[in-house]
């Protein structure tokens, strides 16, 4: 009984030892593969209790994917290459499940992926695994969507085709009036500016400006009375003001006072006006009273110094980039960015109890525990980074050394059959 456990053992030994060569042949072929993670063999005895004698109880092998290991990040000159900074993974599913009619889309999970856009439009890596993220609103907020649930991610697809443009909303202005016009005498002729904006549409529309002093029979009025009309609008009238400027030694020249006429309202607080143009409401800062930014009168120049505006004009889609929290940004050439998804990270208790599949992608089981979709930059999934993949985990050195130390146990192994066979061909022998 002695002899046959020794010759089970050495069988076993050749079984585990075959079994750690085959990870650790997976580990080196798999040594240039992005985002792969190496395979390991835990070799564990097996105590088999006689009752005489002693019996060999042999090994048995268990193979673990390290999971949880994450090997270099190299950068690239591609910004949908995505690789994760920390132990969250990237929420993918399979290009060919998403033109089914019915049913939720399998989800899946990579810890890196070079993603391009397909013939659709939907970013997708090279092994066919699709980027998915929850859909920002037009607005630019983020609805507010379950953490434990897949149901609301959608996978992220961009048009190239589009077109996109941001209409004004704010518009601040600066200019210097002449206070010489608004003394006795001074001929009263208005001064005017015209100012551009977008409309919701992307349309280029104008705000005129006039200015007409107000000219007293003796003295100085130190008065302005300013005239805003929307081209919009069809040239109507959107707001009159009376602009009353200071004349006293330290704030001499910067507004004192504003006062409505018609239109809108003046914030003193703010130092803007709230205008209502043909596209919607525009807020247009004129600057505070007492403060030398703004409007101001000065001397005997008229002069425009400054006239800034937020929007842009109507612009096609030339890219996409994905910052670090797993925002996907589609970036125009007008100079546009606008915000379309939020890529989450998820994470799990335990990496390693994830199912391995192909294309190094893995799936949730209940020995990796319930998932959560964790912001990218919150919690402990770490970040987003963006033209980067993730090498292998593989130490080619460490392989090599271990392949050597599992060849020498195999020959060994081996050499302990031989000798079990040559036993008992000796007690064969006895009998003859």
């Amino acid at each position: 009984m002695t002899i046959s456990s020794s010759l089970n053992a050495g069988v076993a030994g050749l079984n585990v030892n075959a079994t750690k060569l085959a990870t650790i042949s997976d580990n080196i072929a798999n040594s240039g593969t992005y985002g792969y993670k190496k395979a390991q063999a835990d070799f564990e005895s097996m105590v088999i209790n006689g009752t005489t004698g002693y019996t060999a109880g042999g090994v048995r092998a268990t193979t673990t994917r390290l999971i949880d290991q994450s090997g270099p990040i190299l950068s690239t000159g591609n910004a949908t290459d995505l690789a994760v900074n920390g132990r969250g993974m990237l929420p993918v599913t399979e290009a060919s499940a998403i033109d089914q009619t019915s049913g939720a889309l399998p989800m899946r999970m990579v810890t890196t992926g070079a993603f391009r856009p397909d013939d659709e439009g939907y970013l997708t890596t090279e092994t066919g695994m699709v980027l998915m993220g929850w859909p920002i609103a037009a607005d630019g907020t983020l609805p507010s969507y379950p953490r434990d649930s897949f149901d609301a991610l959608e996978p992220v697809q961009i048009n190239r085709n589009q077109f996109a443009g941001q209409p004004t909303t704010e518009m601040s202005l600066s200019v210097n009036l002449p206070a010489t016009e608004t003394e006795a005498g001074a001929t009263g002729d208005p001064v005017s500016i015209s100012a551009e904006y977008f409309g919701n549409l992307g349309t280029s529309e104008s705000l005129n400006i006039s200015f007409t002093p107000v000219v007293p029979a003796t003295g100085a009025s130190n008065q302005w009375t300013m005239t805003v009309t929307d081209s919009a609008s069809g040239g109507a009238t959107v707001g009159e003001y009376t602009l009353t400027f200071d004349t006293s030694r330290a704030d001499g020249g910067t507004l004192a006072s504003v006062a409505v006429v018609s239109g809108g309202a003046y914030d003193a607080a703010t130092g803007e006006i709230a205008l209502t143009v043909a596209g919607g409401p525009m807020s247009l800062n004129i600057g505070q009273p007492g403060q030398p930014t703004g409007m101001t009168q000065l001397s005997d120049v008229f002069a425009p110094n400054a006239i800034s505006k937020n929007g842009l004009p109507v612009g096609s889609m030339t890219g996409v980039e994905i910052d670090e929290r797993g925002v996907v940004h589609a970036v125009y050439d007008s100079g546009l960015t606008r915000a379309i998804f939020q890529v989450p990270l998820v994470d799990v208790p335990n990496p390693n109890g994830l199912q391995v599949l192909n294309g190094q992608s893995y799936q949730v089981t209940p020995e990796s525990g319930a998932f959560f979709l964790w912001t990218a930059g919150d919690g402990p999934t770490g970040e987003i980074i963006a033209y980067a993949r993730e090498e292998s985990s593989t130490d080619v050195a460490s392989e090599l050394t271990q392949m050597i130390q599992t060849q020498r146990a195999y020959s060994s192994n081996a050499r302990v059959i031989q000798t079990v066979d040559e036993m008992l061909q000796e007690t064969t022998n006895i009998i003859r």
